[in-house]
C-alpha cells in the first residue's frame, strides 16, 4: 500500500521544534500566549502522527528515507528516518500524552513567573522524543538520545531555587550518563564489527538475522551494553535511584517522563534493537530477570512510600521491569502493548496526583483524605487509572499485564510467580493510596476544590484511553492481531485463560485487602510496623540503596578528589612554585653579583676556576 502521509514523518517532530524555537525567541514578550503555541506545536505533531498510524493500520509498507550526512574517504555517514508500524504506534502516544501535558499545564502553570520558559523546555523535549522515535539507525537515536536525557534534567531541576531540586536533576543528569557509557560502548563496538559499519536499524536485522556473521560472544557484549543504556534510562535496578527523586520537578513533566518520553525510550531501544537481543539467549535472561526483580523490589519500596508522588514513581519503575520481563522473554509484542496501554493510565495517575496537589497544597498522602468528596472528577478518573494499574478487567493494563504473564507462564513459571506477586503489591499500594486520598474524613483537603477544566479535560480523555486501549488487543482471544500487525508475528498465549482467572484474583485480593485496612480498618495499619519495625524502616529507606550509593561511590570519590586536590595544590603547585622561586631567587643573587667592582670580578673568576677544576678532577677521580 502507498505511504502518502509517512514519507512527511518527519516533519512531525519539526513542529514542536518550531514551538521551542519561537518560544525561547520571543518567549519573555508571549507570556500567556506561549502556552498557546506549545499546545499548538503538540497539536500539530498528534495530528500528522495519527494520519501515519490510520495509514500504517491499513497495511501501508514500511517506509525509509535517508541522506549521507557525513562523507570521509569512501565512507558516509547516513542519516534519515524510519516509519515501521512499531515507529507510527510510539509517534501517537509521546504526541498525544505531550499534547495533554501541555494543555494540563495551561492550568497547572498559569501563576509561575517562568511559564514560557517551561513550555519551551517541554516543547524541545517532545522533539527530542519524537525524533529519537524516527530515526533510522543508532548514531541518530543516540544523538536525540542524549539530548532527552538534557531536557529532562532542565525540566527536573526547573524549580532551580529548590535545593532538592537541583540535587535532583543532578542525580538523573549522573546516573543516566552511567548506562550511556554502556551505549556509546555497544554503538562503537557495532561500528566496527558490522559490514560497511552500517548502523542502521535495517542492517542490524539483516546481519544478527544470520548466524556466524558476529561471535556470539561480541553479540552477547553489544546487547548487555545496549541493555545497560535502556537501564539508565528506564529506571531499572541498579540505575533505578534517579527515577523517584526527579519528582522535585513540575507534575505535568513527571507525567511525561513516567509516561510516554524518557523512561520509555530505554524499552523502546531494546525493541528496536531486538535482533541483537534475539542472537544471544544470554542477554535475553539477563533482561528479563532484571526487570523481573526490578518489577518486585520497586513494587515493595512503593508499598512504605508516603508521597503520592513517590508511589506512582516506583510504580512506574515497577512496570517498566513488566515491560522489560516480556521483551526478554522473547515477547515483544508484549512488552510494547503493555508500554503502550501504560502511557495513558500512568499518565492518568500523575496528572491526578498534580490536580490533588493543586487543591491541598501537600504530597503526603497521611494528610489528605476525604477529596472523593470535593473533587469528585479527579476522585473518577484516579480511580480508573489505579484499577487500570492494578489489572482489573476490561480496563487496559488488565489485557496487557495478563499478555506479559501468559508469556512468562510458558516461558518461565519462575518467572510468572515473580509478575504475580508484583502484580498483588501493585493493587494493594494502589488501594492504600486511593483510600487514604478520597476515602475517609477530609483533612487537608477539607477546602479542597475540584480543578479548572484545563487540567480536568485530559484525566477524562485519558481516562477514556485507559479504558479503551487494552482492546486494541484482546490476548485471550487468540487472535494476535495487534501482535501481528506491530512485529509480523502472531502472539502466542498458552495458559491464557489461567493467568487471567490467577490474575485478577490476585489483583482483587490486593484491593480488598487494602480497603479492610484503610477503610474498614479490620486490620491494623500498623501490623506490620509493630511486629517487624525493620521491615517497614527498610522499605521506608528504599533497601538503603541510596545510602549505599553514598558510602560506597560518593565517599569514595570525595576522597579520591581531595586526594587529587592535595597532589595539584602541593605536588604539582609546589613543584611549579619551586621552580618560579629558584628562578627568582637566582635571579636576585645574580643582580647582587653584578656590582661594578673588577676586584670581585676577578675574585669570581677565580672561584669559578677552582670549581671547575675540582669537578674535573673529581670526575677522573671516580
Amino acid at each position: 500500500m502507498a505511504t502518502v502521509y509517512s514519507q512527511y514523518a518527519w516533519l512531525v517532530p519539526v513542529f514542536p521544534l518550531a514551538a521551542f524555537l519561537i518560544l525561547t525567541a520571543f518567549g519573555r514578550g508571549l507570556k500567556q500566549t506561549g502556552a498557546i503555541v506549545a499546545v499548538l506545536g503538540s497539536f500539530g505533531a498528534l495530528a500528522l502522527s495519527a494520519l501515519v498510524l490510520i495509514e500504517h493500520l491499513g497495511g501501508a509498507d514500511e517506509y525509509n528515507d535517508s541522506f549521507h550526512w557525513i562523507k570521509i574517504g569512501g565512507y558516509a555517514l547516513t542519516a534519515g528516518f524510519d516509519v515501521t508500524n512499531l515507529t507510527a504506534l510510539m509517534l501517537v502516544v509521546v504526541s498525544l500524552v505531550a499534547f495533554l501535558v501541555n494543555i494540563y499545564s495551561m492550568g497547572y502553570m498559569k501563576d509561575d513567573e517562568r511559564m514560557t520558559v517551561f513550555f519551551g523546555y517541554v516543547a524541545l523535549f517532545t522533539f527530542s522524543m519524537l525524533g529519537l522515535v524516527l530515526a533510522d539507525n543508532l548514531l541518530t537515536l543516540y544523538i536525540f538520545w542524549e539530548l532527552v536525557g538534557v531536557c529532562s534534567f532542565l525540566l527536573i531541576g526547573f524549580w532551580y531555587q529548590k535545593p532538592e531540586a537541583k540535587a535532583a536533576a543532578k542525580k538523573a543528569f549522573i546516573v543516566t550518563r552511567i548506562g550511556d557509557v554502556g551505549l556509546l560502548i555497544a554503538l562503537l563496538l557495532l561500528f566496527w564489527y558490522m559490514p560497511d559499519h552500517d548502523l542502521s536499524f535495517a542492517a542490524i536485522e539483516n546481519v544478527f538475522g544470520q548466524t556466524g556473521l558476529i561471535t556470539e560472544g561480541i553479540t552477547t557484549l553489544i546487547a548487555i551494553l545496549i541493555f545497560v543504556g535502556a537501564v539508565g534510562k528506564s529506571g531499572q535496578f541498579p540505575l533505578h535511584v534517579w527515577l523517584p527523586d526527579a519528582m522535585e520537578g513540575p507534575t505535568p513533566i513527571s507525567a511525561l517522563i513516567h509516561a510516554a518520553t524518557m523512561v520509555a525510550a530505554g524499552v523502546f531501544l531494546v525493541a528496536r534493537t531486538f535482533p541483537i537481543f534475539e542472537a544471544s539467549q544470554a542477554a535475553l535472561d539477563t533482561v528479563a530477570w532484571v526487570g523481573a526483580f526490578t518489577a518486585i523490589f520497586a513494587a515493595s519500596i512503593a508499598i512504605a512510600q508516603n508521597d503520592i508522588k513517590r508511589i506512582l514513581a516506583y510504580s512506574t519503575v515497577s512496570q517498566l521491569g513488566y515491560m522489560m520481563m516480556a521483551i526478554g522473554l522473547g515477547s515483544v509484542t508484549a512488552g510494547m502493548f503493555h508500554l503502550f496501554t501504560h502511557a495513558f493510565f500512568k499518565a492518568l495517575l500523575f496528572l491526578g496526583a498534580g490536580s490533588v496537589i493543586h487543591a491541598v497544597h501537600t504530597q503526603d498522602i497521611h494528610e489528605m483524605g476525604g477529596l472523593g468528596k470535593t473533587m469528585k472528577t479527579t476522585a473518577w478518573t484516579f480511580a480508573i487509572g489505579a484499577l487500570a494499574l492494578a489489572g482489573i478487567p476490561p480496563l487496559s493494563g488488565f489485557w496487557s499485564k495478563d499478555a506479559i504473564l501468559a508469556e512468562a507462564l510458558h516461558a518461565n513459571p519462575a518467572l510468572f510467580v515473580v509478575g504475580i506477586a508484583a502484580a498483588f503489591l501493585t493493587a494493594l499500594y494502589m488501594s492504600r493510596l486511593f483510600f487514604l486520598v478520597f476515602a475517609g474524613n477530609p483533612k487537608a483537603g477539607g477546602e479542597a476544590h475540584e480543578s479548572p477544566a484545563t487540567m480536568t479535560v485530559p484525566l477524562i480523555v485519558l481516562a477514556v484511553l485507559a479504558v479503551i486501549a487494552g482492546f486494541v488487543e484482546m490476548p485471550f482471544s487468540g487472535t494476535g492481531w495487534f501482535g501481528e500487525w506491530l512485529t509480523g508475528h502472531a502472539a502466542e498465549h498458552e495458559g491464557a485463560a489461567l493467568v487471567m482467572l490467577v490474575s485478577t484474583a490476585i489483583g482483587l485480593l490486593g484491593i480488598y485487602l487494602g480497603w479492610l485496612i484503610y477503610v474498614k480498618g479490620a486490620i491494623s495499619r500498623d501490623v506490620v510496623t509493630s511486629r517487624a519495625p525493620w521491615l517497614t524502616r527498610m522499605l521506608e529507606r528504599k533497601y538503603y540503596i541510596d545510602e549505599i550509593y553514598h558510602a560506597v561511590f560518593t565517599v569514595s570519590l570525595r576522597a579520591i578528589g581531595r586526594a587529587c586536590d592535595a597532589f595539584d595544590r602541593h605536588v604539582v603547585g609546589g613543584a611549579v612554585r619551586l621552580a618560579g622561586g629558584a628562578a627568582f631567587w637566582t635571579g636576585r643573587a645574580a643582580t647582587r653579583m653584578q656590582s661594578g667592582q673588577p676586584q670581585s670580578y676577578g675574585l669570581y673568576v677565580v672561584i669559578g676556576l677552582v670549581i671547575l677544576v675540582a669537578a674535573i678532577a673529581g670526575r677522573r677521580f671516580w
